[in-house]
């Protein structure tokens, strides 16, 4: 059986990760606005990424025999002044996700609940990976600046992005 609080904080988590979501779909729409398809086409897959994420919190629980309760998603910012931007405010958003992934962690090292200390380690690695994927695509973007040839030429690399 899961630890109440851990399923308290579990559904909060599949909420995030939705969330998560929501803010990629929001980027690419942007991205898709200024006619940078492979951007909007690397965010997609980041948000089909995200759904995968809150699915698996959802059969954990469930599995567990917890009880999922969907939390309502906020809207997520749509506005964004350039390219740059959007991938600051990702990468500030997947640092933060990390921190809420570390802090399930410690409410399952203290509630001694052992299962879930093992699935988070799952997200614990995916998050290093996540924040090391955005910041380098950001410090790419860093480095173009207003170089506009650059930027269609990083736009069509992203766009080769494949779902898995």
């Amino acid at each position: 059986m899961l630890p109440k609080k851990v399923e308290e904080a579990l559904n909060h988590q599949i909420r995030e990760e939705f969330y998560s979501s929501y803010l990629y779909l929001a980027m690419a729409a942007y991205f898709e606005d200024k006619s940078l398809n492979g951007f909007a086409t690397w965010m997609k897959e980041q948000a089909r990424e995200e759904v995968g994420h809150a699915m698996r919190i959802f059969n954990y629980v469930t599995d567990r025999r917890g009880r999922v309760i969907l939390e309502a998603i906020p809207q997520p910012t749509t506005n964004f002044s350039s390219v740059q931007e959007v991938f600051e405010k990702a990468l500030e958003h997947e640092q933060y996700i990390t921190g809420k992934i570390n802090e399930l962690y410690a409410l399952s090292v203290e509630e001694k609940d052992y299962p879930t200390q093992v699935m988070l380690q799952w997200f614990i690695t995916e998050q290093v990976e996540e924040e090391s994927t955005v910041e380098a695509i950001l410090e790419r973007v860093r480095l173009i600046g207003d170089h506009q040839p650059a930027l269609i030429l990083l736009d069509r690399e992203l766009a080769a992005r494949q779902s898995g």
